[in-house]
């Protein structure tokens, strides 16, 4: 596949990311996105459709502290920083910095590092310390989860005491190349384990009382969720 998005026509993904997406993509994100093309582990940026919906989520929710886990090369983690007010903060979790650092001089360049506070940690036990904290209960406005996805369903279970009520949680990946909608039997092997624990996550997700959701077909498919209680 030249592209992970859902959108399957490669001249109309292509006229949408011209027309629409493009041309309102900060410099710093097209910076960072020239830089992520390189690397062995590409396929692991955000996309730049996924990325157009979060800022707007973003905008629209008047977030200020945010918690992303799940870091890469930096492309969401710039755009949440970017986008946020001038005092707002992001609590930033992954498991390897070094990836980090191939985007971390555009996020200087951008001026916005101080509002990140990234810490290399396992995320699990990186929630666990920030759920210790009772300050830390209900504050979160926004949370993106990019991260291994045998453990979306733990990680729900750490953020949804985070997040405040009416705060947004999106989950990327949340349709993993199609496979999701496909036989087992037609799904390339390096996707089956990936996809077994999405659809797990998923069924789960709708039926989680505590968050009402949408999955928007963008990038490789995100859910938003909002905690109703």
């Amino acid at each position: 596949m030249e592209h992970k998005g859902l959108l399957q026509s490669d001249d109309l993904y292509k006229y949408i990311l011209e027309t629409n997406v493009y041309p309102q993509e900060p410099e710093p994100l097209k910076e960072i996105r020239a830089l992520t093309a390189s690397h062995r582990l590409f396929f692991m940026g955000t996309s730049p459709d996924a990325g157009q919906m979060l800022e707007m989520l973003l905008k629209l929710t008047g977030a200020k502290k945010t918690l992303e886990i799940g870091v890469y090369t930096g492309y969401s983690l710039l755009l949440t920083a970017l986008t946020i007010p001038k005092d707002g903060k992001i609590v930033a979790i992954d498991v390897n910095r070094e990836f980090y650092e191939i985007g971390r001089p555009v996020v200087e360049k951008a001026g916005v590092e101080h509002k990140i506070d990234f810490i290399e940690s396992e995320a699990l036990p990186a929630l666990d310390k920030l759920i210790e904290d009772p300050d830390n209960e209900g504050s979160f406005d926004y949370v993106f989860v990019d991260a291994d996805k045998i453990n979306y369903i733990n990680y729900h279970e750490k953020v949804i005491k985070l997040v405040k009520v009416n705060g947004i949680i999106v989950y990327d990946n949340t349709l993993w190349y199609g496979s999701v909608a496909k036989s087992e039997d037609t799904v390339p092997e390096v996707l089956k384990q990936g996809r077994i624990c999405v659809l797990k996550f998923n069924e789960a997700l709708a039926m989680d009382p505590r968050v009402k959701i949408v999955t928007a077909a963008l990038g490789d498919g995100i859910t938003i969720c909002r905690r109703v209680y």
